[in-house]
């Protein structure tokens, strides 16, 4: 029961994570909410590994939470520089 209201919980925070990157302002707040349901998946992952008796879903959790980091460091130096490949000192 306990797990049904915690897993209840993780998804009503994000639906609204989800509507915070719907309707934010600025690409900093959608940026920031993606961020946010990809660790709320993880926490899903997390519980769901739980519930079924699974341990082996935390190494999938923690798989997906180093993906969405490297992820997201791309999509910040993809907002702010425009690009991804070159480097910040090299002319071309």
């Amino acid at each position: 029961m306990m797990l049904a209201v915690a897993t209840v919980g993780i998804l009503v925070t994000m639906l609204l994570a989800l509507l915070r990157g719907l309707l934010g302002p600025t690409v900093y707040d959608r940026i920031l909410a993606l961020n946010m349901v990809a660790t709320k998946i993880v926490l899903l992952i997390a519980v769901s590994g739980f519930l079924t008796g699974r341990p082996e879903f935390l190494d999938l959790g923690l798989l997906y939470a180093l993906i969405s980091f490297i992820s997201l460091l791309a999509v910040l130096r993809f907002s702010k520089y425009g690009e991804l490949g070159r480097d910040e000192g090299v002319e071309t």
